[in-house]
């Protein structure tokens, strides 16, 4: 594994940094952000990339079911939380609380590295219509499953599997047999059922009535810049036009889509 996944204090600031740096101007070709702005993340984790947007005078909430992650991030935005810009909660967006839990609907939710985690994509890209303000928008960002650590190996305990490139894409039962091999955990095959492609991605907003606003490949992932100091480099157009060979060959996807 590497040492920024185990550093919770650099990894909240390489995810404020990485918002501020990338996300943020990518929706602002679209969508500029106000002080008035309502902004949800959902698996926000420390709560980085929100921090971002807190720090641009966006109220927030931020939603993880991960309890340690959670407090970590009530401790690294005191400030914001004890001025009341934003609360951290744990509830499962699916429960009928949360929906009445607001007095307000957002303006803007926020899923970084998250959807590609996220069972049954059709049903919660569905939900957050709910949560939004009329014409709201969602950004997303996430690892096409096809490209090289679209398993997120890079999280592995085995230093030897966590640099071996597309052991993701083997068939399952083979891929079984190579985690058990270096002793890896059933998250690898979590990650596996889960993973989304571009072309599958853009099939769900198309089916659920959103309208793409804007969107991004990256040949060279905008948040490498901090773990492995290598500048971010946008994908060719040409090969981000072919939809199943760009996710091979793309380290990262930025998608704005609106009600």
């Amino acid at each position: 594994m590497y040492d920024f996944h185990q550093n919770t204090q650099w990894y909240f600031e390489m995810q404020a940094l990485n918002a501020e740096k990338s996300v943020i101007p990518f929706i602002e070709e679209k969508l500029k952000l106000t002080e008035d702005m309502y902004v949800l993340e959902v698996g926000c984790a420390e709560g980085g990339v929100l921090r971002a947007f807190l720090k641009r005078g966006c109220k927030g909430v931020g939603v993880e079911l991960d309890a340690p992650r959670l407090e970590k991030a009530k401790e690294l935005n005191k400030d914001m939380v004890e001025a009341g810009n934003v609360q951290f909660i744990a509830k499962n967006i699916y429960d009928e609380s949360f929906e009445t839990e607001f007095t307000h609907k957002f303006d803007l939710i926020i899923l970084k590295d998250v959807i590609e985690h996220i069972p049954n994509q059709e049903k919660i890209i569905a939900q957050f219509k709910k949560f939004l303000k009329t014409r709201g928008y969602i950004f997303f960002g996430f690892p096409p499953f096809n490209m090289p650590f679209g398993g997120h190996q890079q999280i592995a305990l085995s230093k030897i599997f966590s640099k071996l490139p597309y052991t993701h894409v083997l068939p399952m039962s083979v891929y079984k047999m190579l985690l058990k091999l270096f002793g890896e955990g059933d998250v690898f095959v979590e990650i596996k059922e889960t993973g989304i492609s571009t072309a599958r991605f853009e099939k769900i907003i198309q089916k659920e009535g959103y309208e793409f606003v804007n969107s991004k490949q990256f040949l060279i992932n905008p948040i490498y810049e901090y773990k492995f100091g290598i500048k971010p480099i946008v994908q060719f157009s040409f090969i981000s036009s072919l939809p199943h060979l760009r996710d091979f060959v793309t380290t990262c996807s930025y998608y704005l889509i609106r009600v």
